[in-house]
């Protein structure tokens, strides 16, 4: 059974800290059926979509979302450029306030950090946004980079993952992973494809930055957040297709398969009771679940496979409803909504273990084993 204990001034080896999360959405927000309108005139103005388009996106769950840009700049977006030079000046901002948010939380400065991850699926940009940031915010000459692409939706939960990996060998160490996702510019205006529908519908635009430190460091500061305790990467045979994209001329096709859910499944089931039960723990020891809000068809196939009650995902649903899918930023937001506690869903318990779960291209997972 799981007594791992411990407390903030007591060193553990074996552990690193979540020092701070801090979540921001882009600058425009729209209920779902304006953003609906404004997509069915771009793509479909003859209005031959229109019903379909207006069903699907009503069936993804999403109430609201915020966008990189005024609904009316979309239709000026000519080519994969323009929208990528949208999505470095935009992107740029929110990273800005995520990480500055999520180191004041911390009680920490840009100068404190010695690596900072920066993670995207949704532009290109080199030198990447953490570097551009780099003397605008005061991060040290020397502060380590690594930006991630590629890793799409895991790369919240792969991302504090590898700063764990890191911190495990650096206990006095600061990591910052900045996640930004700005999925509105990758819509495009010519496919009338269900992947393309699906997606207008279902993804917004956001960013969200967690600082974690080694454990040493967590002692010396005083730090309480939430101990990382182990982590497993999961990588699923013949499913290279299930979600990705197609890049070319326009930018950023989807690729988005209806065989998600079954994925999920097939192999989410065994994988977390696996990973659990080399630390003692089953399914029903879990006190918070962080998962990332993939869509309706995929949250109810987590919770089959998972063989969770009506309420133990509760703040995924509410993340899901009121800011759309932010790809990788999705489960970093869903995790700093469970830490403050939201509506009537209470923050974690300290000293009781949580896991924080999404899937991504590849097809793969990612499972944090936290101690609250």
């Amino acid at each position: 059974m799981w007594r791992r204990g411990g407390n903030a001034s007591a060193y553990d080896p074996e552990v690193t800290a979540i020092a701070a999360v801090h979540g921001v959405v882009a600058p425009h927000g729209y209920p779902q059926e304006q953003i609906t309108a404004a997509f069915n005139s771009v793509v479909s103005p003859d209005g031959a979509h229109a019903a379909v388009v207006a069903r699907i996106h009503e069936a993804t769950g999403v109430r609201h979302r915020y966008l990189a840009l005024p609904l009316e700049a979309y239709a000026t977006l000519d080519d994969f450029g323009a929208a990528n030079d949208a999505f470095i000046r935009v992107g740029l901002d929110l990273a800005e306030q995520a990480i500055s948010g999520a180191l004041q939380q911390a009680g920490l400065s840009a100068s404190d950090v010695d690596l900072i991850v920066s993670t995207t699926v949704t532009g290109v940009a080199a030198p990447s946004l953490e570097a551009r940031l780099a003397l605008r915010m005061g991060f040290r000459p020397d502060v380590k980079r690594v930006p991630i692409f590629g890793l799409g939706c895991v790369a919240g939960a792969s991302g504090i993952a590898r700063l764990h990996d890191h911190l495990l060998g650096d206990p006095d160490g600061v990591a910052v992973l900045v996640s930004v996702e700005l999925c509105s510019l990758t819509v495009q205006r010519d496919d009338v494809s269900m992947p393309n529908i699906v997606a207008s519908g279902l993804f917004g635009d956001g960013a969200s930055a967690v600082v974690m430190v080694g454990e040493r460091k967590a002692a010396s500061l005083g730090i309480s957040g939430p101990r990382v305790v182990a982590t497993r990467s999961r990588l699923y045979p013949d499913s290279e297709r299930t979600m990705g994209w197609d890049i070319g001329a326009s930018g950023f096709r989807i690729v988005l398969s209806a065989g998600v859910p079954d994925v999920i499944t097939t192999y989410i089931g065994d994988d977390v009771a696996d990973f659990l039960v080399e630390h003692d723990l089953k399914t029903t020891d879990i006190a918070n679940w962080v998962c990332h809000p993939g869509g309706p068809k995929v949250l109810e196939a987590m919770q089959d496979a998972l063989d969770l009650h009506d309420g133990q995902l509760d703040v995924t649903w509410r993340s899901l409803a009121a800011i759309g899918n932010l790809s990788s930023s999705s489960v970093l937001h869903v995790l700093s909504d469970t830490l403050a506690g939201r509506d009537d869903v209470a923050p974690p318990t300290p000293g009781t273990p949580g896991l924080i779960l999404a899937m991504g291209p590849g097809f793969c997972s990612e499972l944090v084993l936290v101690e609250w």
